[in-house]
């Protein structure tokens, strides 16, 4: 773990990390908070811890911008809750509640690097190769020359269809020749 860093809030509002002996902005502080950094927000003037209020302050600006985690109604409950004989419970409920739901994203996450490999660029590439054979397979098959038969035993099939074909129309042409002679005989 980090050593806990130190922000002085001042009354002209600025937040300086005496870590890093600058100035920083609450989008600083944001993005402490993204990289897991131990840290306090204390007021220079009177030495009191507000980093809850600095954090509050964060979510407020996120839930303003782009699409908002607190619905109004949810908002509403948990004011409903200050001063209620349940509110000590309360935080410790909604804290246990996101650490379990931290818990399952994690492990969902880690099932899904198992599950696709630890590098899905390999795993696309590869998909793409055994897409591209295939295409060219089916390709290639379509695209193939006609290759006639090359032995006798391989024409016996045709030459019997053959056969057959001329054989019914052989029959049909004479069947069909008295009925032409007897039509011209009563003319």
């Amino acid at each position: 773990m980090s050593e806990l860093r130190t922000i002085k809030k001042y009354p002209n509002r600025r937040l300086y990390d005496t870590a890093i002996s600058s100035y920083i902005t609450l989008e600083d502080v944001k993005q402490l908070v993204l990289e897991r950094a131990e840290f306090h927000v204390i007021d220079a003037r009177t030495n009191s811890d507000i980093t809850r209020g600095i954090l509050l302050q964060i979510i407020s600006e996120q839930e303003e911008q782009g699409n908002p985690i607190f619905t109004a109604e949810v908002l509403a409950h948990i004011i409903r809750f200050y001063g209620d004989t349940l509110q000590g419970m309360m935080g410790n409920y909604l804290e246990k509640s996101l650490q379990a739901f931290v818990d399952q994203q994690h492990l969902f996450r880690e099932q899904m690097r198992t599950l696709i490999g630890k590098n899905p660029l390999a795993m696309i590439t590869e998909l793409v190769e055994h897409n591209l054979s295939l295409w060219k397979s089916v390709n290639d098959r379509f695209q193939k020359p006609y290759i006639p038969p090359e032995t006798v035993s391989e024409l016996a099939p045709l030459s019997q269809q053959v056969a057959q074909a001329d054989s019914s129309a052989a029959t049909t042409s004479a069947q069909e020749k008295p009925r032409k002679a007897r039509k011209d005989h009563k003319d």
